[in-house]
Formats: structure tokens, sequence, C-alpha cells
């Protein structure tokens, strides 16, 4: 073979080979390394763990039983007498065991309240294996953050980052002692945004499928550029480990929560005093909407912010200081975190039409706990095109739910509209479509008067909860 040949085929040998490996290069340059954060950051993650002693108390009885028959029970016949057979129990301390970090050289650290809910002592432990014990500086129950102090200095310290910036599909790190495995890390993307759970409505979640288990409780989740993002607080589970879906508090909620805690040691929340729910299909056809989105109100709490700038029984607030509320769920967490005494604008849609107001905000308090509904089962009302008998609402459960006037109580619900539409004995129907129900037989030419076929929003006092149902009528 020819040099100039020989040197031909080794050049198209050599194109071969790294067309075949440059494509798999290009592919590991693009997964994430996460190494260098780790060995920055990880330094700044603590274990936690608490203590809580079992409460004593005069007549407390501390001993056990032991059967006829126990293996111990001739040596306590023996030694100690008939009555022996009682044993003192010995009191053990409740433990939890959690995760948490470093936020400012001078010892202040963030966790989650339930990790160091009710505890005698919080010790926590650093990488470097100290253990030094921790004050607790604030606790709020709303948000799931808590604030600690350590006696030290100089201690490493966590970066925070913007969570508003974060992006669904980004890569995020986990550091935490899930099963008091210390400094385990973990990553995965985040998986949305802005997620409300039935419990927090006060907290618009990151949910991400980085694995979380018991233990990471409190521990930070992480950028890639090694920024603190959220606080790990919640998974969903099943079997009680991780099941693909994690939650953790955005660090912009987390940190004007650390801010309260450190200034007066309890946190502040906005207040618009209303109840509300999510629009239906069905919901937003009944109220001429286009689409379904908002917080449509279905009690307007007296004298709160929002019966004094006007808001109404009905009303769906799409607009909240200038940004969308596409859910019920988004509203809590906007509210929550709006200054005490600040004037909003809120734009809602009522009967079909887009209104403007300005609501100056409130600060919020314990909620109200909702009772059970009674009923009464006397002088009730067939209502064929619902399929329910109602009666009016006796005096006794006016006084106990705030129900000044009007409303027909269901006394029974039968296979038909309004057992589809979810209504249930019990419940007092308040409105029909937009219209006050004065009673009963008031309630009987309402309903006759709608349409067939057509949803209908009907508003229902359930226990202290009022919410809108959609009902389609019989003939």
């Amino acid at each position: 073979m020819k040099p100039t040949m020989m040197v031909r085929n080794i050049s198209l040998i050599y194109i071969l080979v790294l067309s075949a490996v440059l494509p798999f290069q290009n592919v590991m340059a693009e997964l994430p390394d996460f190494t260098d954060l780790v060995k920055q950051h990880a330094a700044a993650v603590v274990n936690i763990s608490t203590s809580q002693k079992t409460p004593e108390t005069a007549d407390e009885d501390t001993t056990m039983e032991l059967p006829d028959g126990a293996p111990l029970d001739e040596f306590f016949r023996r030694f100690f007498g008939e009555p022996g057979r009682k044993l003192p129990t010995p009191r053990h301390n409740a433990k939890s065991l959690g995760s948490g970090f470093i936020i400012s050289d001078d010892g202040y650290l963030i966790t989650n309240h339930h990790v160091v809910k009710n505890a005698d002592t919080i010790i926590v432990r650093l990488q470097d294996r100290r253990e030094l014990e921790a004050e607790l500086v604030g606790s709020d129950k709303r948000s799931d953050i808590a604030l600690l102090k350590v006696d030290a200095d100089d201690l490493p310290a966590i970066k925070i980052g913007n969570s508003d910036r974060l992006e669904v599909g980004e890569w995020v790190v986990a550091i935490g002692s899930p099963f008091g495995f210390d400094h385990s890390v973990t990553a995965g993307i985040v998986s949305a945004k802005g997620r409300s759970l039935p419990s927090d409505s006060y907290v618009p979640f990151i949910q991400t499928d980085v694995a979380i288990n018991p233990g990471n409780s409190g521990g930070p989740l992480f950028n890639m550029n090694g920024e603190v993002v959220g606080v790990n607080s919640q998974i969903y589970s099943r079997t009680g480990g991780f099941m693909g879906l994690s939650f953790s508090v955005p660090m912009d909620v987390a940190m004007k929560v650390v801010d309260q805690l450190k200034s007066s040691g309890h946190v502040q929340r906005g207040w618009l005093g209303v109840q509300i729910q999510d629009v239906s299909r069905e919901l937003a056809a009944s109220f001429d909407m286009d689409k379904p989105e908002g917080a449509l109100i279905s009690r307007v709490i007296k004298n709160s912010p929002a019966q004094k700038a006007g808001l109404k029984v009905g009303d769906v607030i799409i607009k909240y200081d200038g940004k969308n509320v596409p859910t019920s769920s988004t509203l809590p967490a906007m509210v929550g975190v709006t200054a005490i005494g600040r004037k909003i604008p809120v734009v809602v849609i009522r009967k079909g039409e887009k209104r403007h107001l300005s609501v100056k905000i409130g600060e919020l308090t314990d909620e109200m706990e909702a009772s059970p509904m009674p009923s009464a089962d006397d002088g009730t009302i067939w209502f064929d095109r619902m399929k329910v008998n109602v009666s009016n609402v006796p005096d006794d459960m006016r006084s106990q739910f705030e129900i000044a006037k009007g409303g027909a109580l269901i006394t029974q619900v039968k296979q038909g509209p309004a057992s589809e539409a979810g209504l249930r004995r019990g419940d007092v129907i308040l409105q029909v479509q937009y219209k006050d129900v004065a009673g009963a037989k008031e309630l009987e030419k309402l309903v006759d008067d709608l349409e067939t076929g057509r949803p209908v929003a009907i508003l229902v006092q359930r226990g202290n909860n009022p919410i809108y149902l959609a009902i389609k009528l019989n003939d």
C-alpha cells in the first residue's frame, strides 16, 4: 500500500472514531456534576435531634402488670411479695430526628417546625462531629419553619438563593440526614412550583422528584449555583418512604418568616376575611365565565377587610395586587405575605362583569373551627326537580352557624340532581343563581323558574363553611 493511501485510511478511521465518541462526550458534558457543590456547601448542613420528657403526674400509674406464669413471676413473688408483680416502667424521652442548615456564621439555623415541635432539648450536630445545644428562637406552624440559635462563631453559612427564579425542569440537590444517615446527597429536578397542599394553604410549595425521606425534613434544597432555594418539608407517600413527590418551602417564604421570628418571635400574616373555593367548569358556565379560574367567594366574614372593601359572596377573585389568581389555592399564599395595613387592588367577576376594588389587608388570627351541622325533620317540603326534602332553618342552628336570615335546610337527599351535585343532608341552601333563599317555600319558586339542563350555582352552608355547587335540574 502506498504511504499516501495508508495516511488517508488512518485519517478516515480517526474521523469515524471521533464521530462515535464525540456525541457520547457531548451527552456526558450535559449531565450535571454535583461534586463541587457538595464539597463547598455540605459543611453548613447539620443533623438535628430533639428530646421531650414524658410528663409526670402524681396519680399516674407507672407500673406494668406481669401475667400469671411469666418468667419473672416467681422472682417477684419471692423477693417483693404478691403485689410485686407490678414492674416500675422506665420513662423514655420522646425523640425526633431531622436536618437543618446554618444561615449565618454567628449561629442562626433553619429547620422545620415539626422537627422541633414540643422539644425540651435540641442538639445540633455539625459535619465536624461537634454537638451544640440550640435555642429555639421561634417557630411557625403554618409555614413549617423554625429558627434556631447555637452559641458559636465562624460557622460555615449557606448562601441564600432566589426561589422565584427557579424553573420547572431545573436540576436541584438535597442534603440531609434521611433515617439518620448524615450528609446524604440526593438530586432531581423541579417538578412544579406554587403547589398548595390541603394542610398548608399559606405556602406555595416547590415540588421536586428529589428523593426525600424521614430525617431529610428541614434540610436545604440547592440550585446548581450552590444557593439554597428551598427547605425540604414534606413528601407524598403511601408507604412512609419516598415515592417521587417531595415538597419544599421556597426560600423567599422561609426568609420572610425568619425575619419576623428574629424580630418578634412570631409571624404576622395578611388576612382578607373570606372563605373561598375553586371554580369548576360547571360553576364557570353558571357565572357566564369563559373558563374556570380564580377564587370563588363562598363567605364574607363580618367586619373583615373583604366586607369593608365591598367584596360579596359569589364574587370570583381573578387578580390580586396585579397578579393573576389561576386557582383558589394560590390566593391564601398571596394574601399571607402581604404587609398588614397595605391597600391591595383586587379584580373580581361579579355576575359576569369585571369589577375593580381596593382592600386594606388585616392580620390573620386563628381560624374558626367547623362544627357538625344539626338537622330538623319536621315541616319538610319535597322538591322533585332536585330530589330533596327541605325545611326552614331552626333558630338554634341560626345562632350556632351565624345564619342571619333565610335559607332552606336539606333534611333528605335522594338519587338525582342534588346528590349528583354533591348536596348533603344538613346543608343549608342560601342562594340560587345569585338570589337569596328566604325560606323553604321561597326556594320552591326560585327552583321552578330555573332552566332545565343548564348548570345553576347554588350556595350552601355546610357546618361553618359556605360552598358553591353546580346543579343541573330535571324537568
